[in-house]
């Protein structure tokens, strides 16, 4: 199961809106306001070190890297590592979605319109192996290490010519492997807790969703008033 949550143009959005404001126009918007409960305390990496199944080690240091940089923790809210993000990917690796079963992954692979559908002859997890080897080898050429030992500013400067559309690695676009992590990011973010992500529902608590609730009826046409009742998963989790 995958949140497919679409945000275009996400860096200049990203430098014209408060943070709080973009991350509720990236999942949607909704006429209940639940209640906030991000504190201080839960900004810092969850104890327990998920051992990762797919990736290895260093593309795992990439990994937590990377999606540190597409949204890091703040005073508003947990970033995408301390929301498990990471985990959710690498949870995502094992899936059909990822082996590339759900599409069909035959030549010819033509350049067109996302309407064509999925045109790699690699499938997600894949891409993932060979786009991590060349950002790497991109940040070592450019800056003389690899990403996730570069510092921030670096970091960023380096998935902003990726998003550019400037560099390629190899036969694979820098810019579709970004788009790729950048959805990834965004799912495992704001996606059920079961599939790994949205660790203590941080990210539907930020944003103010109230969750996987049964029943709204009685405040779907009661705009600007505060939902009573806190953020809840499927599995009963509660923020």
């Amino acid at each position: 199961m995958h949140l497919r949550v679409e945000c275009k143009n996400m860096k200049s959005l990203h430098s014209k809106l408060p943070r709080r404001a973009f991350l509720s126009f990236l999942v949607g918007g909704t006429a209940i306001v639940a209640v906030q409960g991000w504190t201080a305390h839960a900004a810092s990496e969850p104890e327990g070190g998920y051992q990762p199944t797919y990736f290895t080690p260093i593309e795992w240091r990439f990994l937590n890297a990377a999606c540190d940089r597409l949204i890091p923790s703040d005073e508003h809210g947990p970033g995408a590592v301390v929301l498990g993000v990471p985990e959710f990917i690498d949870r995502q690796m094992d899936t059909p979605y990822a082996h590339g079963s759900l599409w069909y992954m035959g030549a010819p692979f033509i350049s067109g319109p996302d309407n064509l559908g999925y045109q790699l002859p690699y499938a997600p997890r894949e891409l993932y192996r060979r786009g991590i080897q060349g950002a790497n080898a991109y940040a070592k050429a450019q800056f003389g290490s690899d990403f996730a030992s570069l510092d921030h500013a670096t970091q960023e400067k380096i998935l902003r010519a990726f998003e550019g559309g400037h560099v390629n690695f190899g036969d694979i676009s820098a810019k579709l492997f970004f788009s790729q992590l950048l959805t990834n990011t965004k799912e495992g973010a704001f996606s059920d807790p079961k599939h790994g992500g949205n660790k203590g529902l941080g990210g539907w608590t930020m944003l103010g969703f109230p969750g996987a609730r049964a029943d709204f009826m009685d405040w779907v046409d009661q705009y600007g008033k505060q939902y009573p009742l806190g953020t809840v998963s499927i599995s009963g989790e509660t923020a």
